[in-house]
């Protein structure tokens, strides 16, 4: 078992910056790969970043490459999404799951364990 916790979305103008963080306790963190995901009212669940086991592998949706960097650090069981450049269509809930897969993902049946969420606003 795994357990994902979200944290450090918020409020902000568009231009700005986020740092969100994914804290995971239970299993050992370097045997998932990581990945995040957004859902916006009414939509469905979609695809945001995702690293390998290591860290040595990302992969991004078009919509955010450039923008987003997705790390992970894992002697301190977290997972990072740097936002830069944030648009109000950027505005969502934000995911962090963990899939038992060895390369990052961008499919969401693929993961295995899911955070609550925090929620990004992105005002114009």
């Amino acid at each position: 078992q795994v357990q994902l916790v979200e944290s450090g979305g918020g409020l902000v103008q568009a231009g700005g910056s986020l740092r969100l963080s994914c804290a995971a306790t239970g299993r050992t963190f370097g045997m998932f790969a990581m990945g995040w995901f957004r859902q916006a009212p009414g939509k469905d669940r979609d695809f945001v970043a995702a690293i390998s086991r290591s860290g040595g592998n990302t992969v991004y949706a078009d919509s955010v490459k450039g923008r987003f960097t997705i790390s992970r650090d894992n002697a301190k069981n977290t997972v990072y999404l740097q936002m830069n450049s944030l648009k109000p269509e950027d505005t969502a809930v934000y995911y962090c799951g963990a899939s038992a897969l060895l390369l990052p993902t961008g499919w969401a049946n693929k993961y295995d364990y899911w955070g609550q969420g925090t929620q990004v606003t992105v005002s114009s």
